[in-house]
Protein backbone atom coordinates (compact mmCIF):
# COMPACT_ATOMS: atom_id res chain seq x y z
CA UNK A 1 0.00 0.00 0.00
CA UNK A 2 0.83 3.39 -0.53
CA UNK A 3 2.09 5.91 2.60
CA UNK A 4 1.80 9.59 2.74
CA UNK A 5 4.67 11.58 1.85
CA UNK A 6 5.72 13.97 5.16
CA UNK A 7 6.99 16.77 2.32
CA UNK A 8 4.35 17.52 -0.24
CA UNK A 9 6.27 16.87 -3.82
CA UNK A 10 7.49 19.67 -6.19
CA UNK A 11 5.69 19.64 -9.77
CA UNK A 12 7.91 17.42 -12.31
CA UNK A 13 9.17 15.09 -9.15
CA UNK A 14 9.34 11.70 -10.14
CA UNK A 15 9.11 8.45 -8.38
CA UNK A 16 8.36 4.37 -8.89
CA UNK A 17 5.05 3.09 -7.87
CA UNK A 18 5.74 -0.65 -6.37
CA UNK A 19 2.36 -1.64 -6.37
CA UNK A 20 1.94 -0.31 -10.42
CA UNK A 21 5.23 -1.06 -11.57
CA UNK A 22 4.96 1.88 -13.26
CA UNK A 23 7.42 5.26 -13.03
CA UNK A 24 5.08 8.25 -12.22
CA UNK A 25 5.39 11.91 -12.32
CA UNK A 26 4.04 14.48 -9.64
CA UNK A 27 1.85 16.89 -12.16
CA UNK A 28 1.03 19.20 -9.17
CA UNK A 29 -1.65 18.15 -7.98
CA UNK A 30 -1.10 14.63 -8.34
CA UNK A 31 0.47 11.50 -9.41
CA UNK A 32 0.33 10.07 -12.91
CA UNK A 33 1.90 7.63 -15.30
CA UNK A 34 4.52 8.30 -17.18
CA UNK A 35 3.71 5.69 -20.32
CA UNK A 36 5.72 3.26 -21.83
CA UNK A 37 5.45 4.50 -25.19
CA UNK A 38 6.93 7.58 -26.35
CA UNK A 39 7.75 9.92 -29.23
CA UNK A 40 11.34 8.15 -29.26
CA UNK A 41 10.03 4.90 -30.24
CA UNK A 42 7.08 5.84 -32.33
CA UNK A 43 9.08 8.94 -34.50
CA UNK A 44 12.73 9.06 -33.31
CA UNK A 45 11.71 11.79 -31.01
CA UNK A 46 8.98 14.12 -30.10
CA UNK A 47 7.35 15.24 -33.91
CA UNK A 48 5.78 18.64 -34.58
CA UNK A 49 3.33 18.70 -37.18
CA UNK A 50 2.00 22.09 -38.35
CA UNK A 51 -0.97 21.82 -40.96
CA UNK A 52 -2.33 24.02 -43.35
CA UNK A 53 -3.24 27.66 -42.83
CA UNK A 54 -2.96 30.84 -44.55
CA UNK A 55 -0.38 31.48 -46.95
CA UNK A 56 1.01 34.42 -49.38
CA UNK A 57 -1.48 33.31 -52.48
CA UNK A 58 -4.07 32.00 -49.56
CA UNK A 59 -5.66 29.41 -48.02
CA UNK A 60 -3.85 26.15 -48.20
CA UNK A 61 -4.02 22.28 -47.12
CA UNK A 62 -0.37 21.69 -47.05
CA UNK A 63 0.85 19.23 -43.40
CA UNK A 64 4.81 19.71 -42.86
CA UNK A 65 6.87 18.69 -39.98
CA UNK A 66 9.95 18.95 -37.98
CA UNK A 67 11.62 16.47 -35.00
CA UNK A 68 11.31 19.14 -32.44
CA UNK A 69 14.73 17.84 -30.42
CA UNK A 70 16.73 18.87 -33.54
CA UNK A 71 16.48 21.64 -36.03
CA UNK A 72 16.22 22.24 -39.41
CA UNK A 73 13.75 23.33 -42.17
CA UNK A 74 10.23 21.47 -42.26
CA UNK A 75 9.65 17.96 -44.51
CA UNK A 76 6.46 17.48 -46.18
CA UNK A 77 3.70 15.11 -44.55
CA UNK A 78 0.93 15.59 -46.61
CA UNK A 79 -2.37 17.88 -47.31
CA UNK A 80 -5.23 17.82 -44.88
CA UNK A 81 -8.88 17.36 -46.67
CA UNK A 82 -9.70 21.35 -46.70
CA UNK A 83 -7.44 24.66 -46.56
CA UNK A 84 -7.31 27.48 -44.41
CA UNK A 85 -7.06 28.31 -41.19
CA UNK A 86 -6.48 25.41 -38.53
CA UNK A 87 -7.04 24.67 -34.65
CA UNK A 88 -6.11 21.64 -33.27
CA UNK A 89 -4.49 19.50 -30.94
CA UNK A 90 -3.36 15.68 -30.36
CA UNK A 91 -2.66 12.33 -28.37
CA UNK A 92 0.43 10.46 -28.46
CA UNK A 93 -0.92 9.03 -31.84
CA UNK A 94 -3.55 11.30 -33.54
CA UNK A 95 -4.02 15.31 -34.16
CA UNK A 96 -7.27 16.57 -34.45
CA UNK A 97 -7.44 19.39 -36.63
CA UNK A 98 -10.55 22.00 -36.67
CA UNK A 99 -10.98 23.43 -40.11
CA UNK A 100 -11.50 27.24 -41.43
CA UNK A 101 -13.35 25.85 -44.61
CA UNK A 102 -16.00 25.72 -45.42
CA UNK A 103 -18.28 25.58 -42.10
CA UNK A 104 -15.79 25.88 -39.38
CA UNK A 105 -16.93 22.65 -37.28
CA UNK A 106 -15.46 19.75 -39.51
CA UNK A 107 -12.44 18.22 -38.26
CA UNK A 108 -9.53 16.24 -39.99
CA UNK A 109 -7.42 13.79 -38.44
CA UNK A 110 -3.71 11.97 -39.06
CA UNK A 111 -1.38 9.33 -37.38
CA UNK A 112 1.26 11.72 -36.21
CA UNK A 113 3.87 8.26 -36.80
CA UNK A 114 3.18 7.99 -40.18
CA UNK A 115 3.39 10.28 -43.44
CA UNK A 116 0.58 10.82 -45.46
CA UNK A 117 -3.05 13.04 -45.96
CA UNK A 118 -5.50 13.62 -43.30
CA UNK A 119 -8.80 12.26 -43.54
CA UNK A 120 -12.22 13.25 -42.05
CA UNK A 121 -13.02 12.90 -38.55
CA UNK A 122 -16.52 14.13 -38.03
CA UNK A 123 -17.87 17.74 -36.98
CA UNK A 124 -18.18 19.69 -33.72
CA UNK A 125 -21.48 20.86 -32.68
CA UNK A 126 -21.08 24.30 -33.72
CA UNK A 127 -19.12 26.35 -36.68
CA UNK A 128 -17.32 28.61 -34.79
CA UNK A 129 -13.79 30.78 -36.12
CA UNK A 130 -10.42 30.55 -34.42
CA UNK A 131 -10.78 28.49 -31.40
CA UNK A 132 -7.63 27.87 -28.94
CA UNK A 133 -7.63 23.95 -28.71
CA UNK A 134 -5.79 22.05 -25.54
CA UNK A 135 -5.97 18.30 -25.01
CA UNK A 136 -4.44 15.72 -22.44
CA UNK A 137 -3.78 11.82 -23.67
CA UNK A 138 -7.86 11.02 -23.93
CA UNK A 139 -9.51 14.10 -24.53
CA UNK A 140 -9.35 17.52 -27.08
CA UNK A 141 -11.48 20.55 -26.24
CA UNK A 142 -11.94 23.80 -28.79
CA UNK A 143 -12.93 27.13 -26.36
CA UNK A 144 -14.14 30.15 -27.19
CA UNK A 145 -14.17 31.74 -30.81
CA UNK A 146 -16.71 34.12 -33.18
CA UNK A 147 -19.88 33.09 -35.49
CA UNK A 148 -19.77 34.63 -38.77
CA UNK A 149 -19.98 38.64 -38.40
CA UNK A 150 -18.73 39.77 -34.80
CA UNK A 151 -20.64 37.99 -32.17
CA UNK A 152 -17.63 36.03 -29.56
CA UNK A 153 -18.43 32.76 -28.48
CA UNK A 154 -17.61 31.44 -24.86
CA UNK A 155 -18.74 27.63 -24.90
CA UNK A 156 -16.15 25.34 -24.68
CA UNK A 157 -16.65 21.78 -26.66
CA UNK A 158 -14.71 18.51 -26.15
CA UNK A 159 -14.18 14.89 -27.84
CA UNK A 160 -12.45 11.83 -26.86
CA UNK A 161 -9.97 11.50 -29.74
CA UNK A 162 -9.89 7.90 -30.16
CA UNK A 163 -13.41 7.96 -31.29
CA UNK A 164 -15.02 9.58 -34.48
CA UNK A 165 -17.31 12.06 -35.43
CA UNK A 166 -19.12 13.82 -32.02
CA UNK A 167 -18.64 16.50 -29.50
CA UNK A 168 -20.21 17.47 -26.49
CA UNK A 169 -20.49 20.74 -24.38
CA UNK A 170 -17.86 20.69 -21.77
CA UNK A 171 -18.57 24.32 -19.97
CA UNK A 172 -18.00 27.89 -20.51
CA UNK A 173 -15.25 30.31 -20.52
CA UNK A 174 -15.38 33.32 -18.06
CA UNK A 175 -15.34 35.55 -20.60
CA UNK A 176 -16.41 35.31 -24.55
CA UNK A 177 -13.48 35.58 -26.29
CA UNK A 178 -11.62 34.67 -29.71
CA UNK A 179 -8.39 34.15 -30.96
CA UNK A 180 -6.76 33.06 -27.87
CA UNK A 181 -4.44 29.88 -27.44
CA UNK A 182 -3.32 27.74 -24.80
CA UNK A 183 -1.71 24.38 -23.66
CA UNK A 184 -2.43 21.32 -20.91
CA UNK A 185 -0.86 19.66 -18.49
CA UNK A 186 -2.27 15.67 -17.93
CA UNK A 187 -4.85 17.32 -15.54
CA UNK A 188 -5.60 21.25 -16.61
CA UNK A 189 -6.21 23.12 -19.77
CA UNK A 190 -5.11 26.83 -19.96
CA UNK A 191 -6.00 29.26 -22.65
CA UNK A 192 -4.87 33.13 -22.75
CA UNK A 193 -5.76 36.29 -24.21
CA UNK A 194 -7.57 36.86 -27.29
CA UNK A 195 -9.97 39.80 -28.39
CA UNK A 196 -13.85 40.92 -27.60
CA UNK A 197 -16.34 42.61 -29.35
CA UNK A 198 -15.61 45.44 -30.29
CA UNK A 199 -12.36 45.37 -30.67
CA UNK A 200 -11.12 44.86 -26.91
CA UNK A 201 -7.93 42.94 -26.56
CA UNK A 202 -7.89 40.70 -23.16
CA UNK A 203 -5.25 39.85 -20.74
CA UNK A 204 -6.86 37.03 -19.04
CA UNK A 205 -6.13 33.65 -18.23
CA UNK A 206 -8.69 30.51 -17.97
CA UNK A 207 -7.94 26.71 -16.65
CA UNK A 208 -10.80 23.99 -16.79
CA UNK A 209 -9.95 20.36 -15.49
CA UNK A 210 -9.81 18.27 -18.46
CA UNK A 211 -11.13 14.99 -17.17
CA UNK A 212 -13.87 16.66 -15.51
CA UNK A 213 -16.80 18.84 -17.33
CA UNK A 214 -17.57 22.40 -15.93
CA UNK A 215 -17.19 26.28 -16.25
CA UNK A 216 -13.52 27.32 -16.70
CA UNK A 217 -12.26 29.46 -13.65
CA UNK A 218 -9.74 32.54 -13.58
CA UNK A 219 -5.91 31.64 -13.69
CA UNK A 220 -4.26 35.21 -13.87
CA UNK A 221 -3.35 37.58 -16.17
CA UNK A 222 -1.26 37.91 -18.69
CA UNK A 223 2.43 40.28 -17.32
CA UNK A 224 2.54 42.17 -20.86
CA UNK A 225 -0.58 42.99 -21.37
CA UNK A 226 -3.76 42.14 -23.31
CA UNK A 227 -3.07 39.62 -26.49
CA UNK A 228 -4.85 38.33 -28.79
CA UNK A 229 -3.06 35.40 -31.04
CA UNK A 230 -0.50 34.84 -28.32
CA UNK A 231 0.17 31.14 -29.15
CA UNK A 232 1.20 28.63 -26.21
CA UNK A 233 3.20 25.25 -25.81
CA UNK A 234 3.81 22.67 -22.72
CA UNK A 235 5.53 20.02 -21.07
CA UNK A 236 3.59 18.68 -17.69
CA UNK A 237 4.90 21.20 -15.71
CA UNK A 238 5.57 24.81 -17.35
CA UNK A 239 3.65 26.26 -20.20
CA UNK A 240 5.20 29.30 -22.36
CA UNK A 241 3.33 31.98 -24.50
CA UNK A 242 4.70 33.35 -27.61
CA UNK A 243 4.13 36.56 -29.29
CA UNK A 244 1.04 38.41 -29.80
CA UNK A 245 -0.73 41.50 -31.20
CA UNK A 246 -1.57 44.56 -28.74
CA UNK A 247 -2.92 45.87 -31.74
CA UNK A 248 1.17 45.91 -32.61
CA UNK A 249 2.80 42.71 -33.21
CA UNK A 250 4.90 41.74 -30.43
CA UNK A 251 8.08 39.50 -29.84
CA UNK A 252 7.54 38.72 -26.14
CA UNK A 253 7.56 35.25 -24.72
CA UNK A 254 6.16 35.08 -20.87
CA UNK A 255 5.03 31.39 -19.16
CA UNK A 256 2.87 29.79 -16.15
CA UNK A 257 3.51 27.14 -13.82
CA UNK A 258 0.26 25.06 -14.35
CA UNK A 259 -0.15 23.32 -11.40
CA UNK A 260 -0.14 26.89 -9.59
CA UNK A 261 -3.01 29.86 -10.36
CA UNK A 262 -1.40 33.84 -10.55
CA UNK A 263 -0.18 36.15 -13.92
CA UNK A 264 2.41 34.70 -16.79
CA UNK A 265 6.40 35.92 -15.80
CA UNK A 266 8.30 36.71 -18.07
CA UNK A 267 10.22 34.71 -20.18
CA UNK A 268 12.38 36.27 -23.04
CA UNK A 269 11.62 37.04 -26.41
CA UNK A 270 10.94 35.63 -30.29
CA UNK A 271 13.52 35.95 -32.45
CA UNK A 272 10.95 37.73 -34.86
CA UNK A 273 7.82 39.96 -33.75
CA UNK A 274 4.80 38.04 -34.90
CA UNK A 275 1.07 36.69 -34.39
CA UNK A 276 -1.28 34.18 -35.71
CA UNK A 277 1.52 31.52 -35.04
CA UNK A 278 1.44 28.05 -34.06
CA UNK A 279 3.21 26.50 -31.33
CA UNK A 280 3.75 22.92 -30.32
CA UNK A 281 6.35 21.31 -27.75
CA UNK A 282 8.12 18.33 -26.56
CA UNK A 283 9.37 17.57 -22.80
CA UNK A 284 12.51 20.12 -22.84
CA UNK A 285 11.43 22.67 -25.76
CA UNK A 286 8.77 24.64 -27.09
CA UNK A 287 8.82 25.33 -31.33
CA UNK A 288 6.64 28.63 -33.05
CA UNK A 289 6.27 28.42 -36.55
CA UNK A 290 5.14 31.08 -38.71
CA UNK A 291 2.47 33.89 -38.50
CA UNK A 292 2.63 37.22 -39.25
CA UNK A 293 4.33 40.13 -38.71
CA UNK A 294 2.38 41.60 -41.11
CA UNK A 295 3.11 39.36 -44.21
CA UNK A 296 3.20 35.87 -43.52
CA UNK A 297 6.02 33.95 -41.98
CA UNK A 298 8.13 31.34 -42.02
CA UNK A 299 10.24 31.15 -39.25
CA UNK A 300 10.60 28.80 -36.83
CA UNK A 301 11.69 29.32 -33.10
CA UNK A 302 12.54 27.51 -29.93
CA UNK A 303 13.39 27.90 -26.56
CA UNK A 304 13.94 25.25 -23.83
CA UNK A 305 11.05 25.36 -21.42
CA UNK A 306 13.01 24.79 -18.03
CA UNK A 307 14.80 27.63 -18.45
CA UNK A 308 14.25 31.33 -19.66
CA UNK A 309 15.85 33.24 -22.43
CA UNK A 310 15.49 34.40 -25.48
CA UNK A 311 14.27 32.34 -28.34
CA UNK A 312 16.97 30.94 -31.29
CA UNK A 313 16.14 30.09 -34.62
CA UNK A 314 14.99 26.34 -35.42
CA UNK A 315 14.27 26.37 -39.08
CA UNK A 316 11.53 27.40 -41.96
CA UNK A 317 8.19 25.83 -42.47
CA UNK A 318 7.88 24.69 -46.19
CA UNK A 319 5.70 27.98 -47.07
CA UNK A 320 5.01 30.88 -45.46
CA UNK A 321 1.65 30.27 -42.82
CA UNK A 322 -0.35 32.24 -40.58
CA UNK A 323 -2.58 29.96 -38.13
CA UNK A 324 -1.51 26.70 -38.88
CA UNK A 325 -2.96 24.12 -37.03
CA UNK A 326 0.42 22.69 -34.71
CA UNK A 327 0.79 19.83 -32.40
CA UNK A 328 3.19 16.92 -31.53
CA UNK A 329 2.99 13.12 -29.73
CA UNK A 330 5.04 15.10 -27.10
CA UNK A 331 3.14 17.39 -25.40
CA UNK A 332 2.76 18.53 -21.50
CA UNK A 333 -0.71 16.71 -21.64
CA UNK A 334 0.58 13.08 -22.38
Amino acid sequence: MEYPSLDKPKAGATRFNTDSSQLEIYDGNQWTSVLATSPELQTGGTRGIFAAGEGPSGAHSIISYANIDSTGNALTFGNLTQTGAAFSCSSRTRGLCLMSNPDRKSVDKITIASLGDGTNWGDLVNGVWQRGAVSNSTRGMWAGGSYPGSTTYDKIEAVTIATEGSSFEFGDLTISVVDHFGFSSPTRGVWAGGITAPATYRDVIDYVQIATAGNAADFGDLVHGAFRSVHGASNAVRGVWGGGQTPEVKNELQYVTISTLGNSVDFGDLTDARAGGGACASPTRAVWAGGYDPSKSNIIDYVQIPSTGNAQDFGDLTTPTQYPGTFSNGHGGL
